[in-house]
């Protein structure tokens, strides 16, 4: 399980379920007590050049690992992943069979990270933030690892829920004694034929832009979405996010999107934009940069 270590005093992860310690507490009546953050494109620009390597790598995947015409691809990329989410996502409910992570090492293994740079702008900006921080992404957590490496924010979040945390190994999901693999009421939804040991032979793949993803990851999180701030640069994202409670911003536009309560052209401008969530919260702030560091892991 990879870990990080993080200076912020509010809780760690075990088990996939977030504990709440004695600062979640007091600040119980803060106007936002969590900032929901995703990570591509969103906490660093699209013109990093990333966005465009993975579609190529992903293009790659299938022509050459599955075999799709090559005239096929490029459409077929593009419509699966306005379907379904991610390409990946469509590509299962196609029926096409690989695995997961030999395609994530596929599209994100091979991509410029040392395009991107570390951020100590950014990282002040977060690090000053008094609410508990969470990435919420559809990448692998090996890919998170890098870029937030990159940037250096790897020690800015309390947890990571990804790709991993959403869509954990079948025998995890289908262990009964594991309460926190399935979902409260007790059904996992898949896609497919159940075979005769009662296993489905195609599960479904849980990712944003899907209502039911998100909120997911605000149970796994344990948070209250009136009081939670979702970060994405995804317009359906965000509708989305809006749809499951949560208070929403567009990252990378300066226009509003449908369901978002607010725009921001870059997420450096954040302090301009949502001088909120600093309010009444000044005297904490050196606190929470000068706080003793707590084990952090992402869940997966």
């Amino acid at each position: 399980m990879l870990s990080y270590m993080l200076f912020y005093p509010i809780s760690c992860i075990v088990a996939g379920t977030f504990l709440k310690m004695d600062a979640i507490e007091r600040s119980g009546e803060a106007k936002y007590e969590c900032l929901l953050f995703d990570m591509d494109d969103t906490l660093y620009p699209m013109s990093s050049g990333l966005n465009l390597a993975c579609r190529k790598n992903i293009e790659e995947f299938m022509l050459h690992k599955l075999h799709i015409e090559e005239s096929e691809v490029p459409r077929m990329c593009l419509e699966l992943y306005r379907e379904h989410g991610t390409t990946m996502a469509g590509l299962q409910a196609l029926g096409y069979e690989f695995d997961n992570d030999e395609f994530h090492a596929y599209a994100h293994g091979r991509l410029p990270y040392e395009a991107l740079k570390p951020d100590p702008v950014l990282r002040n900006l977060l690090l000053s933030m008094p609410q508990r921080k969470i990435i919420f992404t559809n990448g692998d957590k090996a890919h998170v690892a890098q870029v937030l490496s990159r940037l250096g924010l790897e020690d800015c979040f309390e947890g990571i829920i990804c790709f991993e945390t959403l869509n954990p190994a079948l025998e995890t999901v289908m262990d009964p004694l594991d309460s926190d693999s399935v979902p409260e009421d007790g059904d996992i939804e898949v896609d497919g034929q159940i075979d005769s040991d009662g296993v489905s032979s195609k599960m479904r793949i849980l990712c944003k832009p899907s209502v039911e993803a998100i909120e997911a990851a605000i149970k796994i999180a344990d948070v209250d979405p009136s009081k939670t701030i979702f970060f994405d640069d995804s317009a359906r994202n965000i509708a989305s996010g809006k749809a499951a409670g949560l208070h929403t911003v567009i990252v990378g536009s300066s226009a509003l999107v449908p369901g978002a309560d607010h725009a921001l052209e870059s997420i450096h401008n954040i302090r301009e934009a949502l001088p909120e969530i600093w309010e009444g919260q000044e005297e904490q702030i050196e606190q929470v940069i000068q706080s003793t560091a707590v084990e952090t892991v992402v869940l997966a």
